[in-house]
């Protein structure tokens, strides 16, 4: 795991357990914690001190985590697990981890004609945003997540992901 260079109150754990990634994209860790960062400062959500860890890792690891914690025995794009614990006085608030299938995910950015860095930046931010409550179960709620991720994105040049592929899809 490596840690560089987060804006004060923020630390990001990043471990690539999956080679393609820095493969297919040479600045992997600085799109990713970049993506992160912006999921954090944008979320509308009271934070002080904060960490979370990120993981790269390939569609076998990801099918074993949605087997194990989901009872979906197939890989998917993102899973995010929120730490649940409550804040340490004194310490950052652990707020869980996100982790990635590249497999899958490259797969989809290619499906959906997007920049694999752009696909990677929308699900970074849907699973930080997860860590931090949002969800998009109902439709409310989905909306809201939704146009969160969409200003988050376009704060980083990346078009509104909804736009491209319409209501199919959903994350």
């Amino acid at each position: 795991m490596s840690r560089t260079h987060e804006p004060p109150g923020i630390a990001i754990d990043l471990s690539i357990g999956c080679a393609a990634w820095k493969r297919a994209l040479p600045m992997v860790a600085s799109i990713a914690r970049k993506a992160a960062i912006a999921a954090l400062a944008q979320s509308g959500t009271k934070l002080g001190a904060v960490e979370l860890s990120l993981v790269l890792a390939d569609d076998a690891t990801l099918r074993d985590l949605n087997a194990r914690w989901r009872g979906k025995d197939a890989p998917t794009n993102v899973l995010a697990f929120a730490s649940g614990e409550p804040p340490a006085k004194g310490k950052p608030v652990l707020l869980g981890d996100v982790v990635l299938a590249y497999q899958t995910v490259a797969r989809e950015a290619k499906e959906q004609k997007k920049r694999l860095a752009d696909h990677l930046r929308h699900l970074v931010i849907h699973g930080v945003l997860h860590l931090l409550g949002y969800d998009h179960i109902k439709p409310m709620p989905a909306k809201r997540m939704e146009a969160l991720e969409t200003r988050i994105l376009a704060s980083l040049g990346v078009a509104d992901p909804y736009r491209l592929r319409g209501e199919a899809g959903r994350g």
